[in-house]
């Protein structure tokens, strides 16, 4: 068991490793964009016709996508270290029984949705595939390629909300305990 448990941490620490490639390489990219659209710009406005340069369209496209991969590749790793969004205002008015009960709900409508969404997601990337689509924008990108991360975070989401449930771990400790544990 202790194998699993250090691959599987492993594997979400890569996926966060993963997730600030993907988010440096956005920010790379839309300066770039940026850059090219004002020397565009600065040459056409001081009378020279052509630079030989122009904005790429393919920039909007690949943002969205590597704003969705950043998401998808962070998010197993934030619900293990609890640095995704909770309320936890309604639990700490409660008695700590009804907070045990009001935790093991929440995280079991959380795992049953990440099972949902991991399901729906395989179907979307077979189907993809299969149906060899294409996303055409500025570029044309095979659409699997959005869909890839889809699966595998929510299933590792999954797990994480898994681990709650099954006491493992509580999700709604004080917020200062909270540490990077990987």
């Amino acid at each position: 068991m202790r194998i699993v448990t250090r691959v599987h941490d492993w594997v979400l620490y890569t996926m966060k490793l993963g997730s600030q490639a993907v988010i440096f390489g956005v920010f790379i990219l839309i300066v770039a964009d940026v850059g090219v659209t004002i020397l565009a710009g600065k040459a056409e406005y001081l009378g020279i016709d052509d630079l030989g340069i122009a904005p790429w369209d393919m920039t909007h496209g690949l943002v969205e996508y590597g704003l969705l991969w950043f998401t998808m590749l962070a998010a197993p790793w934030l619900a293990r270290i609890k640095g995704h969004v909770f309320i936890d205002a309604v639990t700490e008015m409660v008695s700590p029984a009804a907070q045990r009960v009001i935790a093991k709900f929440a995280y079991l409508v959380a795992f049953t949705g990440s099972v949902a969404f991991a399901y729906y997601s395989v179907l979307l990337l077979v189907e993809a595939i299969e149906e060899e689509m294409v996303d055409e924008r500025g570029a044309d990108i095979m659409l699997w390629i959005l869909y890839f991360p889809m699966p595998f975070a929510f299933a590792l989401v999954a797990v994480e909300f898994l681990r709650y449930l099954l006491g493992f771990d509580d999700m709604y400790g004080r917020r200062t305990d909270v540490k990077e544990s990987l």
